[in-house]
């Protein structure tokens, strides 16, 4: 064979990957975009369900049920983690996006404070518990199907697809949002167009609820499953769990600082231009737009390189990074009047935060067995989140209102150090990892042994 030329089954290989990945990611893109699609449009729906109090008041209750959805992604990162590693990925995500389906039909019906008062900010905490109990079990499930069925050498590439698809979800929010303001009023955007885009999305996941029905499984639970056929209930079990402390602690410490940047330069950002840098909201939205949009190409170059350097140092670059430049960053942005230096200075921190997004679903995978693996990267991942990032702008809206904004800046560089002297401490996680166990490979029998 002429050197450099794949063989035509390597490249029917290659393909295999490349069809998986895609109707993977375009699930988790339609998920994300509906968690997203909250917080684009809070500024719009939050006198609808919160008429009392200024902009600032009605925001921070908004972000106050955006965190409370959070408090379902440690559920849905058991049940479902659960889930797929029982019964398969490919069930686990087909259930998570129809859980999504259902609570943003909720949000997008709900008919406000006006017409059935208290009951309306109750129907919203409720549907934005369905949402985070889908996000919570799409995390840990897409993470783990992702990783596993890419060709070895080339994970940390197709697994930061993960981030590609997520900030994708988020920058079609944003599309949504700008195509709307340009076609309605103020006012109507207020009235009833914050309704479009869960109507949007509803309908995004119940096709993609149809697509994830003809995905492969992956290989490594296949094999897992073939070789103890009766296992099923000692899979993915808290019991299971709890051999591999270190790697559950390890989890919580990489995700700390990531977490807190990168809902501080996603979704916080945009009210913190809006209200502290002083720009109006379709300015904003176009910033967010544009910045998002390079971070979404810098994830798979960063991936790829973490496939050839290795994914510490990607790590070390975003722990260092953040901890010395977050403060300056924010404090110069929240001054700035020129729409061009905000951008610059978003894309600069979403450039820092690229260290941790690109690789953290690798290397959350490469800590755990194929038995345990969704549930060992979605819970510890999710209970996370939800303590830290589901809270960075209710905390940070918080200080604003007391008068002391610029404490938040510290508060995200200190999350961000912390997790640095986790990454500092930890080891390479792409060698001697589970995924490229020999053990889990297939025996020339056709068999296969499964690690752990």
């Amino acid at each position: 064979m002429t050197p450099g030329v794949k063989h035509p089954a390597a490249r029917g290989d290659e393909r295999r990957v490349v069809h998986n990945v895609v109707r993977g990611s375009i699930g988790n893109l339609i998920e994300w975009y509906d968690w997203y699609a909250y917080s684009a449009f809070s500024v719009y729906f939050a006198s609808a369900f919160f008429p009392e109090g200024d902009t600032t008041a009605q925001w921070l209750k908004t972000a106050a049920v955006f965190a409370v959805g959070f408090l379902m992604r440690p559920i849905g990162g058991w049940l479902l983690g659960r889930y797929a590693d029982r019964f398969g990925r490919r069930a686990a995500l087909t259930m998570s996006v129809t859980l999504m389906a259902l609570g943003s039909l909720a949000i997008a019906g709900n008919p406000g404070y006006g017409a059935i008062g208290v009951a309306a900010p109750i129907l919203l905490v409720t549907a934005r518990l369905l949402q985070g109990l889908s996000v919570g079990g799409e995390y840990s499930t897409s993470a783990t199907y992702l990783s596993e069925v890419a060709t070895p050498g080339r994970r940390g590439y197709y697994s930061s697809f993960q981030y590609v698809t997520l900030t994708a979800g988020q920058l079609l929010a944003l599309a949504v949002q700008i195509l709307l303001q340009q076609a309605l009023t103020s006012q109507q955007m207020h009235d009833w167009g914050w309704r479009v885009p869960f109507l949007v999305g509803a309908g995004g996941a119940v096709m993609v609820m149809w697509l994830r029905r003809s995905m492969d499984e992956s290989e490594s639970y296949r094999r897992a499953a073939a070789v103890a056929p009766n296992s099923a209930k000692s899979r993915g079990t808290l019991r299971a769990l709890l051999h591999h402390p270190k790697e559950v602690l390890l989890v919580a410490g990489l995700t700390l600082g990531g977490t807190v940047a990168f809902y501080t330069y996603t979704t916080y950002l945009q009210k913190f231009m809006i209200n502290t840098s002083g720009f109006d909201k379709p300015t904003v939205s176009l910033i967010n737009f544009l910045a998002l949009l390079v971070f979404v190409v810098l994830q798979p170059l960063a991936g790829r390189w973490s496939d050839r350097i290795g994914r510490r140092p990607l790590l070390l670059g975003f722990g260092i990074a953040g901890t010395l430049l977050t403060v300056p960053l924010l404090t110069v942005l929240g001054s700035t009047r020129s729409p061009v230096v905000a951008f610059l200075l978003m894309l600069f921190g979403l450039t820092i935060v690229t260290g941790y997004t690109s690789i953290n679903a690798i290397v959350k995978a490469e800590l755990f067995p194929t038995r345990i693996r969704a549930l060992g990267v979605g819970l510890p991942y999710a209970l996370t989140v939800a303590i830290f990032g589901g809270t960075a702008e209710t905390i940070a809206l918080s200080l604003k209102l007391a008068g002391h904004e610029s404490l938040f800046f510290w508060y995200v560089s200190g999350c961000v150090l912390v997790s640095l002297v986790v990454y500092f401490f930890m080891r390479e996680t792409s060698r001697r990892s589970p995924l490229e166990d020999p053990r889990q490979r297939p025996t020339p029998a056709g068999a296969a042994t499964e690690a752990r």
